[in-house]
């Protein structure tokens, strides 16, 4: 499709402000506007109508990438990057599938957000596993849940803790906590000033468009929630016992139980969830491609 038109950001915060400032004028598109639009581009190609579908979700990417503010990269390029992943969901999206374009986007921001902070990072760069690249994504979050909120170095027991929920060394979870430290806060101000004019964040409330988020986020949660309960077809009963008590848990057991209860060893539980995994994975990945394959076919 002819590339459409988006505001473009300046380096530094006060270019990031006027970028934010300036994609809140984009009006949201009611359900029914959104489908006739995006009906136009599907069935004429019509420049107008990618560049309105384009502009009036600038805010979701906006949105989604400032969850990626800890990795040391530039946000202005981020959120680039985001668009171009919104460019991408653009071209493909069916809105005769019965869902919104918010919804069926999400996936592909976050994906063009990701490949371009793993190409930008060394550590990923030299050849990680799955499980390093997990842990780069999910280390702070779980340090959250955990309550492991102070900066510098983690407890000991911290460090194991994650490294268990995460299927990662001890050794991995030290150096990457400590390559992404300096994690940077929505909350911080804009300036150092005082009266700088609020925080990251607030630049990104919109009432008009809660209803919406809301929703599309409910939508994402439930069809991830449909492939993976799909894909654990795939599993035999002590397969899926282990997989869910290791990586669906909110408080995974660990080996050492669970090689008690089957009466086989840590190694062999573990080599099982790996196993589990794979085969959970490689069922989604089939049943993504599978609901892909209508949409390509479409845009083409």
């Amino acid at each position: 499709m002819a590339q459409p038109m988006v505001p473009a950001i300046a380096s530094g915060d006060t270019g990031l402000s006027r970028y934010l400032d300036e994609i809140r004028r984009f009006p949201m598109l009611e359900p029914q506007e959104e489908y006739m639009l995006a009906k136009r581009y599907l069935e004429h190609d019509d420049p107008d109508a990618a560049q309105r579908l384009v502009t009036s979700h600038l805010r979701l990417v906006a949105k989604i990438a400032m969850g990626y503010r800890g990795y040391g990269l530039p946000i202005g390029e981020v959120i680039s990057e985001g668009n171009v992943g919104l460019m991408q969901a653009v071209k493909r999206f069916d809105p005769e599938k019965g869902f919104r374009l918010a919804t069926y986007a999400m996936w592909w921001i976050k994906a063009a957000i990701q490949e371009y902070i793993l190409r930008s990072w060394s550590l990923v760069k030299m050849g990680t596993t799955a499980n390093q690249k997990r842990l780069f994504f999910n280390l702070r979050k779980v340090k959250g849940q955990i309550q492991a909120l102070d900066e510098g170095d983690l407890k000991p027991d911290q460090v194991a803790l994650i490294a268990e929920r995460l299927g990662v060394t001890e050794d991995d979870v030290i150096s990457m906590n400590r390559r992404l430290g300096g994690d940077s806060s929505l909350n911080a101000p804009i300036r150092q000033e005082a009266d700088s004019g609020g925080e990251w964040m607030d630049w990104l409330v919109d009432d008009s468009e809660t209803q919406e988020s809301t929703l599309a986020e409910s939508e994402e949660l439930d069809t991830r929630r449909q492939l993976l309960k799909d894909a654990l077809g795939v599993l035999n009963e002590r397969e899926r016992r282990i997989f869910e008590a290791r990586r669906l848990s909110e408080d995974p057991i660990t080996l050492e139980t669970l090689s008690e209860e089957f009466g086989v060893s840590r190694e062999r539980v573990r080599q099982i969830e790996v196993r589990a995994f794979e085969k959970v994975q490689k069922a989604v990945q089939k049943a993504s491609r599978d609901m892909e394959r209508p949409r390509l076919a479409a845009a083409t």
